[in-house]
């Protein structure tokens, strides 16, 4: 679920990084900090404030986190294998305290409670005859914009743009969905990091009165096989920490809650908590 940011790279003698300045989102995102990480989160934390950013996210490596702790960073969860095999840490810090405080959060751990009591990889049922499975290509850009449209009042991403869909097909994004007469009634991507081999399963949509056939399980499952055939095994999700039937899907098809996202992003009418999901496409289960 990338949001639309504005990216900068960032380089002195003493260090490199790459900075996501996400101004709908009120927040800034630091990825592949290389060299001096003191230097580098100092400098960030400046473009912050400057920015008057209420989060600051910094995706840090293992090897970072002693110094990170001791900068005052908080880890809010992490990605297996995110980094061509080393694991992720998703390293925050906030500025207000409304950006900090998650009034849904205790409501949130109850259903991760629940969840996580549910059976893990049953297999997706078969739904009905009209439901017509396909992978979504350009031509298809229409229909799918209109779902999101209808599904998403708020989304940090423009998805009900047709353009955009197109400009990310280009980039290498993924997109399989369910149509029945030529409408897109479920679809869902997968956003593919080539350098580092991972991808983010996101962008996940159906329509209410079609969520009882459990399409989004098989949509998920074909954006899977089509990573391992590509050679990416790490696969994550981020879904609405509200959301019972998102973090259902996504834990009985295998995948491993990795923790929470206090108020990351804008979807529907606020703020939401986001909840981690991973999963290691190599292994056969």
């Amino acid at each position: 679920m990338e949001s639309i940011a504005d990216v900068q790279l960032i380089k002195n003698e003493n260090f490199t990084m790459k900075v996501y300045i996400d101004l709908f989102n009120k927040r800034i995102r630091v990825d592949d900090l290389y060299g001096d990480v003191l230097q580098g989160a100092e400098k960030a934390e400046e473009m912050a404030k400057e920015l008057q950013a209420e989060k600051l996210i910094l995706k840090g490596r293992s090897e970072q986190f002693p110094l990170l702790m001791k900068c005052g960073y908080m880890c809010e969860a992490m990605i297996d294998g995110y980094f061509l095999g080393s694991d992720m840490y998703f390293f925050c810090k906030y500025y207000t305290t409304e950006r900090r405080t998650s009034v849904q959060w205790l409501k949130e751990d109850s259903i991760s409670d629940n969840v996580m009591k549910l059976e893990q990889y049953l297999k997706p049922v078969k739904p009905p005859q009209e439901y017509i499975l396909k992978k979504l290509t350009i031509e298809d850009a229409e229909p799918l914009a209109a779902l999101y449209e209808e599904v998403f009042q708020i989304y940090p991403t423009p998805l009900n743009d047709p353009k955009y869909i197109i400009e990310t097909m280009k980039e290498g994004t993924i997109y399989y969905g369910f149509l029945i007469n030529g409408k897109v009634v479920s679809a869902a991507s997968a956003e593919v990091n080539d350098f580092y081999k991972n991808a983010e399963v996101t962008d996940c949509a159906t329509l209410p009165q079609h969520r009882k056939h459990g399409l989004m399980k098989i949509l998920l499952e074909k954006l899977e096989n089509e990573l391992k055939s590509n050679g990416v095994y790490c696969a994550y999700s981020i879904a609405r920490a509200l959301s019972f039937g998102m973090n259902a899907a996504l834990h009985q098809l295998g995948y491993c809650y990795r923790g929470r996202l206090t108020n990351n992003c804008y979807i529907f009418d606020k703020l939401e908590d986001m909840n981690v999901w991973v999963k290691d496409l190599s292994l056969n289960r």
